[in-house]
Order: C-alpha cells, then structure tokens, then sequence
C-alpha cells in the first residue's frame, strides 16, 4: 500500500521538509523503476508511464518545474491510480 499523506493539507506539507523529500525521493524510485520497466516492455499497461518516468527526471536533475503543488497533485490523483493498477497487475 503506498503512504498517501492524505490527511494533512497542502500547507502541512509545504511546511514539512522532511516529508515532502521523502515523497520526492520515492517518486524518484518508482519513476526509476517505470523507465527500467519502459526499456523493457514500452507497452507496459501503466497509465502515465512516460509522466511518470519523466517527473523523476525533473526531480532528480533539480529543474524546477517541480513545485510542491505538482508533487501534491500527484500524491493525492495520481499515486491512487498507481496503486490500483499495479494491484490489478498483481493480481
């Protein structure tokens, strides 16, 4: 199950340093994973599998087209969509 800091709001987590490089950093590892995963098998049945890849490359490179409310939009509407289609694939 991923952790999903959902029941803080967008200002707690802004204020969270601590948290919101953790989540950065396991972005980085799925984004990782997925491009691994890419090289592969490019048809890989994950919606958003080059965004995925491709938002691991801004975070890990430092651009800054990465704000914190992208990060969390993508905790809070993209990482539930991760999560059940990866189970699905799971099962």
């Amino acid at each position: 199950m991923i952790f999903l800091p959902t029941k803080r709001n967008f200002f707690e987590f802004q204020k969270d340093l601590k948290t919101r490089k953790a989540v950065e950093r396991n972005i980085e590892i799925i984004g990782e994973a997925m491009d691994r995963i890419l090289k592969t098998d490019p048809e890989f049945p994950i919606s958003d599998s080059r965004n995925i890849v491709d938002t691991r490359n801004r975070i890990i490179h430092g651009y800054d087209s990465v704000s914190d409310d992208i990060i969390w939009l993508i905790i809070n509407k993209y990482l539930p969509i991760l999560e059940k289609e990866v189970k699905k694939l799971l099962k």
